[in-house]
């Protein structure tokens, strides 16, 4: 009865939130890394771009995502969100980069920022009421989740005005006076957080993990950010949450309504209200669990998980007696008291600290075991799920197949009735002798027509049915498929040929020529251009005259015939020619022409 009636109590509080969760939700995400005047941080970036990515995919209606903004581009910023966030129901402002607290107020720093004295924090950075300030105006939900709380360099550096004047480390305190309101710090006030080894910081990989889980309550969300990131750092960074909301769980996500399918399984009811226990994860709601459901797989998970709350509790109480143990010793140190008392108070002091690391060991190998139960417990549903995948999936193969085998069975009734008809058809047109009023040379006239219409015969229709005809009427078989008798003429063979609508066999050109329709027409090529083998046109190569041999015996001829021609006597004095000579010259100076057997010849002294 007692978890009926807790089933009860949150399926009012999940209708409870529902308005809220209907309303209108905004976030704006900044992140400073590239500071002017320091040195950069490496990730706020990348958890501002992490961060805004898992608002989007919790299905915020507007996200804002601003990196390395500087003074007035923050101011612009927030200015703009608050106008967003007067018709919001949830109004989310996150901040990664460097914080700052003065005299107990906190501050974000722009990356143009000098803060080269105390003084220029009121000019240069941003305090943290404008960020409340912007987010004001939602009816449901105001957030500030503040990763401000790194080492800050300025703090090195800064002179102070006033001596007595506070600068903290880390970000100071800070209590909303606005109902609905949270402010979570990466680290509790008055200490550092870790800027992380990888991409992304402890504080910001954790949120991403923990917030948007369905229906989770952000108290308890936050609650395991908290577990997430002291795990991860070695127990040095605590993150703290200030404020408060109301009785109801206000999840960022909603959970979404379970619908039961008519292969339900049968332990949805128990996965159910073991989901339900494991998001009060108390010892209350694991005992109410039990005690309905003594035994079975979810029950062994359950009795884990009540075995992690107790080593937890063991752990806490350890530490806090080591901290008792701690005030102890430093109230005899300071009381001066004997060394006696101070040697047995530090012994108090270590045993209690040694009782601490064996309660967190202790811890931590149950929330192994819890780990490995859950991660066996989701393991068994997917195989479940799967089972019911396959299951379906071999169902719709078979009537895939069922639905194949069916259509290729019309469809070979279908062909096997269409061929049927066919022979019927050629059966009914085929007669059974050729009148006896035609002559074979007729016949094979009206045969050899028939073929040149239906396109397999190129030679005139003439009667004679030669090789032509023979392998025209062979091309008429081999394109339809037919078995005629190529050798004779035939009226069973004008009939089938008749019984084409149009053309059988493809329209074959001489060199040349080239199909159009179903006519050939001759190829024209454009000027030095003509067709080569394959109907193509190509250019005109000029070949120059190859000299031969008997061109050469030819000019050997010529020439010995002009050689043995006589010369013919110079009359003039100053003109000499001959055979020897190479034709007609001037006579050289010093020469003379004198006459000798008729002919003209050089003389020189």
């Amino acid at each position: 009865m007692r978890l009926r009636l807790f089933v009860l109590l949150m399926f009012a509080i999940c209708v409870g939130a529902g308005p809220a969760l209907a309303e209108k939700r905004v976030a704006l995400v900044m992140g400073n890394s590239a500071y002017k005047n320091v040195a950069r941080l490496a990730n706020p970036a990348n958890d501002a771009t992490l961060v805004g990515g898992m608002f989007r995919k919790a299905g915020f209606d507007t996200v804002d995502i601003k990196l390395d903004l500087n003074g007035s581009e923050m101011r612009r910023a927030l200015r703009d969100f608050g106008g967003k966030a007067r018709d919001a129901g949830v109004a989310v402002v996150y901040y990664a980069g460097h914080g700052i607290e003065l005299d107990g107020v906190n501050y974000l720093i722009p990356t143009d920022a000098t803060l080269e004295t105390d003084s220029d924090v009121l000019d240069e950075t941003i305090a943290l009421d404008r960020a409340l300030f912007a987010v004001e105006p939602a009816k449901q939900l105001r957030l500030i989740i503040l990763d401000a709380c790194r080492d800050n360099p300025f703090a090195k550096t800064m002179k102070r005005t006033i001596a007595s004047r506070a600068i903290g480390r880390g970000l100071a305190k800070v209590e909303p006076t606005s109902p609905n309101t949270m402010i979570a710090f990466a680290a509790k006030a008055g200490s550092t957080a870790s800027d992380g080894d990888s991409k992304n910081s402890p504080f910001a990989a954790a949120l991403v993990e923990r917030l948007p889980t369905p229906g989770l309550d952000l108290r308890k969300a936050f609650g395991f950010v908290r577990d997430d990131v002291l795990k991860n750092t070695g127990y040095k960074q605590e993150p703290f949450v200030y404020g408060s909301l109301g009785g109801d769980d206000v999840p960022l996500v909603a959970v979404k309504p379970v619908v039961t399918g008519p292969q339900a399984n049968p332990d949805s009811e128990i996965r159910r209200d073991y989901e339900l226990a494991l998001q009060l994860g108390t010892r209350d709601g694991w005992t109410a669990f039990l005690n309905r459901f003594p035994s079975g797989f979810y029950s062994d998970l359950a009795k884990g998980q009540l075995n992690k709350i107790a080593a937890e509790e063991t752990r806490a109480a350890a530490a806090e007696k080591a901290r008792q143990a701690e005030e102890e010793k430093a109230r005899l140190a300071s009381d001066r008291a004997k060394k006696a008392e101070q040697e047995k108070a530090a012994a108090a002091a270590k045993a209690a600290e040694d009782a601490k690391a064996a309660a967190e060991k202790a811890k931590q190998i149950e929330e192994a075991k819890a780990a490995a139960a859950e991660q066996r417990r989701k393991d068994a549903e997917a195989a479940v799920a799967k089972t019911l995948a396959d299951k379906e999936a071999a169902e719709k193969a078979l009537a895939e197949k069922i639905a194949n085998d069916k259509a290729a069975a019309e469809l070979a009734a279908r062909q096997a009735n269409d061929k049927a008809q066919g022979e019927q058809k050629v059966a009914a047109v085929t007669p059974t002798q050729s009148p006896p009023s035609l002559s074979p040379q007729e016949t094979a006239k009206l045969v050899q027509s028939e073929l040149r219409r239906v396109g397999c015969l190129a030679a005139a229709a003439d009667g004679d049915w030669n090789a032509s005809s023979l392998r025209s009427l062979t091309l008429f078989n081999q394109y339809a498929g037919t078995k005629l008798d190529p050798k004779l003429a035939s009226f069973d063979a004008l009939d089938i040929i008749k019984s084409k609508p149009g053309r059988v066999c493809p329209l074959v050109c001489n060199r040349g020529f080239k199909a159009d329709g179903d006519t050939c027409v001759k190829i024209t090529c454009r000027a030095g251009y003509r067709v080569n083998d394959d109907n193509g046109c190509e250019k005109v190569q000029d070949k120059k005259p190859v000299a031969t041999r008997e061109d050469a015996n030819k000019r050997d001829a010529e020439r010995k015939q002009v050689e043995s021609r006589p010369a013919k006597p110079q009359t003039s004095g100053q003109i000499v020619c001959g055979v020897g000579i190479g034709g007609c010259r001037p006579v050289r100076p010093g020469c003379r022409l004198e006459q000798k057997n008729s002919t003209n010849v050089e003389v020189c002294n």
